[in-house]
């Protein structure tokens, strides 16, 4: 059999244990102490927002503010946070959090350099995602209302001119542009853009009423909005539904010429309700194309990129 040790005295285990928990002591004092400082709290966030993880930035974000809420970065950190729910498309958190970085300027004059000045403009962008074109004007009138200098006003009339724009608002949007001061006009190509706005009169139109009418014969209707795929189904199927009912009635057969009467009307109607809703996608199609060709040649991308000790307004453009 083999030996058995056991430890039969209870002053030997006290003995053994206490040994044991001033090595674990020693084992962790030795282990090196992380320092959280705002540095190191605030740099790693960013890290986290610069590889995409936003969930986890809009924490750490958070943390940052918790633990040093008088650091002079604490808007920042908060519009930070709104960036990475922009990013994660969370776009009514995000227009919370840039609500917050607002609020917090008081209502004072806000100048370029304020993180305020660019939550604004973030604002627009998450109303526009969110279908709200007119909160989105409107949050931008308010910045030009309380801007500091007369560049972050033309600034904001500039977007609103183009979300007014590029939501076929076309006179409001022309009234946006015209509040921009004069010598800027240049500098932001509203003379150009103007003049390729009025070409909006020559679009070429599809007029629903008269698609609706010709949709009277099968199949013209589609033909008159250029949809000739749609246009030959509609003629087949309208004439082989008449043809079918017809050869039925000749055959003495009232039963299933009623049945497919029934259903050729439901064909036929559908064919000249949409007609006249491809007249109206025909036109839908047109405006759209031609805003894009306006924001792809003329539109200027501005933004205020931040900086140290401020934030940089910076103008892009295709030329």
């Amino acid at each position: 059999m083999a030996p058995r040790f056991c430890l039969r005295r209870p002053g030997l285990h006290l003995l053994f244990l206490g040994c044991s928990l001033v090595l674990l002591a020693g084992t962790l004092s030795a282990a090196p102490a992380i320092e959280i400082t705002a540095d190191r709290q605030f740099d790693f966030a960013g890290h986290l927002f610069a590889g995409a993880a936003y969930e986890r930035a809009v924490t750490e974000y958070e943390r940052f503010i918790f633990l040093f809420p008088e650091d002079g970065r604490v808007d920042e950190a908060r519009y930070q946070i709104g960036m990475a729910l922009f990013h994660a498309q969370q776009y009514s958190d995000a227009a919370e959090a840039f609500l917050e970085v607002i609020d917090r300027s008081g209502g004072r004059p806000i100048a370029e350099t304020d993180t305020s000045a660019r939550a604004y403009f973030r604002l627009s962008d998450c109303y526009v995602r969110m279908g709200a074109p007119g909160q989105a004007v409107n949050n931008l009138n308010n910045l030009a209302a309380v801007a500091a200098s007369p560049q972050l006003q033309d600034e904001a009339r500039y977007r609103a001119g183009w979300i007014l724009l590029e939501a076929g608002a076309w006179q409001p949007a022309a009234t946006a542009f015209n509040a921009i001061r004069p010598e800027r006009r240049e500098d932001y190509r509203l003379p150009e853009l103007f003049s390729a706005m009025a070409g909006i009169r020559d679009l070429p139109r599809k007029q629903p009423a008269v698609a609706g009418a010709l949709a009277v014969v099968p199949g013209m209707g589609y033909l008159y909005c250029e949809r000739y795929r749609d246009a030959l189904v509609a003629l087949v199927l309208n004439g082989g539904m008449i043809a079918a009912t017809y050869t039925a009635f000749d055959n003495d057969n009232p039963a299933l010429g009623g049945i497919l009467a029934l259903v050729g009307a439901g064909f036929y109607t559908g064919s000249i309700y949409g007609s006249i809703s491809s007249a109206q996608k025909y036109n839908r199609d047109q405006t759209e194309q031609f805003i894009s060709g306006l924001r792809q040649r003329y539109r200027l991308d501005l933004s205020l990129s931040p900086v140290p000790g401020g934030a940089a307004l910076s103008l892009h453009g295709s030329f």
